[in-house]
């Protein structure tokens, strides 16, 4: 690795001065600013070749123009393949977010739908995260709205059980799901292992595309017990075929031509950018989602889908085809990446005519007119934040605004949350809890909990980002109190050095009603915005979201507490061996009062785990 700073040069000068020792290797370079910080990333195949397109003086768009001129010093790395160069790029992206670099800042995990198989009679159900149970696994959806009611259908069709493992042997009676004919109640055997396992095996036939031949069979199926004069297993087979034609007209494309293929295009106005993603299998379209990559301040169509290509696959395992509706410069490099990604080949084309094009047609329509939607809402929430800035007296219009509250019931499983808003809405990646960890404090001490929370808070920035260089330090901090809260969140600023963050409180105000609401802010007298004020609207509603997100994280804290045994204290007790023990004695309490021989006798537990859980609670653990 090469970091080298030129003396005083800058921008032309400097990017030249490199050419006479660079390789013709691949390689990754970085272009760095006067502070050290990264500008930009970017491969080569031959390093001196790419640094030398920079050095030219002229021939630039604005934008690498402006990051021409930004350049202080450069670091080159070299790479054995071009490969490697790729994959390191977007490494080194997705670690260092340069500012001049397309970004894909909203990337999350994408449900698929599971069908188990470590049981005799299979679970299909919903499943997000890492691929690591049993089982055969059907996706991406685009959310997780796409995949209930993908399975609400399924289950209408099928009659799949959709109960846990445990829910399914403690079962001594059909459940609801039966009544309603969207489960065959396997637990309480109303059907064999065989049929269940026939039915597994079509659902599965479904989600691989071969909807016709289980629509053609339940005909035939149908007909034979009307014949036979079965009429009742007559009507459910044609209610089977009515829900599984409803799968497949809730489907609002369904190519003929494309089996499995991603479908990407992407539209920029007004320097932002829409990728639209939709997501074909088994004929079938499985969703869509849009997502907002940053630009890197003015990057073109082909840069933003390549950058958004190397990143959004970097944790999915890409499909057999990908139809984008631009050209990308290195498709061959990125081809080959992502083929080693998966396993085996993967297809990037650009399509001109047929039903591949269609789509692509369709999903750059579906990026115009979503991004169109975010440039109206954004213009909306900037009038919102300019007004903000002007309703309470602000230096400058804030992009980001961080709004704390905290959870507790009489002090207890207190939690604090924080979110986050900005000139693009709520950032709900940058959503925080924090557990409150002082055992010092009183029960239902809301300054102490909020002092926390806050030095927390910023000790953290202060460590990670001491000179505000990134997006992570706010503009304001909202706080769910009056004026007592608004002191002590000041005080703990001023203990940690900070004093230009502007602290407003809202207080609920006269009788409690929403509308009626108070301001507090340092030195100032407490007051109120009239109740029609859209600013008063827009604090509401971030005070509710705040709220919302605080009390659904103590909620979870204190369903984990409640559900809490002290079985999860014993070294080597899993889910499997503790899901063992409670169902042989029935309770936690039950397990500690057990001997040891009673112990050995449950299935799983060897006789030094026996012996450990019985001096756990025989020798105080």
């Amino acid at each position: 690795m090469a970091d080298v700073t030129q003396g005083k040069l800058t921008g032309h000068a400097l990017i030249q001065s490199y050419l006479k020792t660079l390789t013709t290797q691949p390689g990754v370079y970085r272009m760095l600013d006067e502070a050290g910080r990264v500008l930009y990333v970017g491969k080569a195949r031959n390093l001196r070749a790419r640094v030398a397109n920079y050095a030219r003086p002229t021939g630039h768009s604005a934008r690498i123009a402006r990051m021409i001129q930004a350049t202080h010093s450069m670091m080159f790395l070299t790479t054995r393949t071009e490969t490697e160069a790729l994959l390191l790029e977007q490494n080194l992206i997705k670690q260092l977010k340069p500012h001049f670099n397309v970004l894909l800042r909203d990337d999350k995990s994408f449900p698929n739908i599971l069908v188990t198989k470590d049981h005799p009679y299979p679970q299909i159900r919903k499943h997000r995260g890492a691929k690591r149970e049993k089982g055969n696994y059907y996706g991406p959806f685009a959310s997780a709205s796409a995949v209930n009611r993908t399975l609400n259908h399924l289950q209408r069709v099928f009659l799949l059980r959709s109960c846990t493992d445990s829910v399914f042997s403690s079962r001594t009676r059909p459940c609801l799901l039966y009544q309603i004919k969207r489960c065959s109640a396997p637990c309480v055997g109303r059907i064999s292992q065989t049929d269940y396992a026939a039915l597994v095996e079509d659902a599965e036939r479904f989600l691989q595309g071969r909807s016709t031949q289980i629509q053609a069979r339940l005909a035939q199926e149908m007909e034979a017990a009307a014949e036979a004069l079965e009429f009742e297993r007559a009507a459910a087979l044609r209610d089977r075929i009515r829900a599984l034609t409803a799968v497949q007209s809730s489907q609002s494309i369904n190519p003929r031509g494309v089996a499995e293929a991603d479908v990407i295009a992407v539209h920029i106005e007004g320097g932002q950018a829409c990728v639209q993603v939709f997501f074909i299998r088994a004929n079938q379209s499985w969703g869509n989602r849009d997502f907002y990559p940053r630009t890197g301040s003015g990057a073109e169509e082909p840069e933003v889908l390549e950058a958004f290509l190397g990143q959004f696959y970097a944790d999915k395992t890409p499909p057999r085809l990908i139809l984008l509706s631009h050209a990308i410069e290195n498709a061959d490099l990125m081809t080959e990446l992502l083929s080693e990604r998966a396993g085996r080949k993967v297809e990037i084309a650009v399509p001109l005519r047929g039903e591949k094009a269609e789509l692509v047609a369709n999903a750059a329509r579906n990026a115009r007119e979503s991004l169109a939607r975010r440039l109206s809402e954004d213009a909306a929430q900037a009038r919102l934040l300019e007004a903000l800035a002007e309703a309470f007296g602000l230096d400058r219009v804030p992009r980001r605004i961080e709004v704390y509250d905290n959870s507790h019931i009489q002090g207890a499983h207190a939690v604090g949350g924080m979110i986050v808003t900005g000139p693009e809405g709520f950032v709900k990646s940058q959503y925080r809890k924090f557990n409150i960890r002082n055992a010092d404090l009183s029960p239902g001490d809301d300054f102490g909990m909020m002092r926390e929370v806050l030095t927390r808070r910023f000790q953290r920035l202060l460590k990670e980002d001491p000179d505000r260089s990134g997006e992570t330090w706010p503009d304001l901090l909202l706080i769910d109190g009056g004026a007592g809260q608004v002191a002590a969140v000041v005080e703990t600023l001023e203990d940690l050095g900070i004093e230009d963050i502007p602290v407003i409180g809202v207080a609920k105000g006269i009788d409690r009603d929403a509308g009626k609401e108070e301001f507090h802010r340092p030195g100032r007298p407490p007051f109120a915005l009239p109740r029609n004020s859209p600013v008063l609207y827009f604090i509401q509603r971030l005070r509710d979201e705040a709220h919302r997100w605080a009390i659904g994280a103590h909620r979870a804290k204190r369903a984990k507490a409640i559900g809490a045994t002290p079985l999860d204290e014993i070294p080597g007790i899993g889910a499997a061996r503790k899901r063992a023990l409670l169902t042989h004695f029935g309770s936690a309490k039950a397990v500690s009062r057990a001997g040891l021989e009673d112990l050995k006798a449950v299935e799983g537990i060897s006789a030094a785990m026996a012996q450990r859980i019985y001096d756990f609670f025989h020798s105080g653990g």
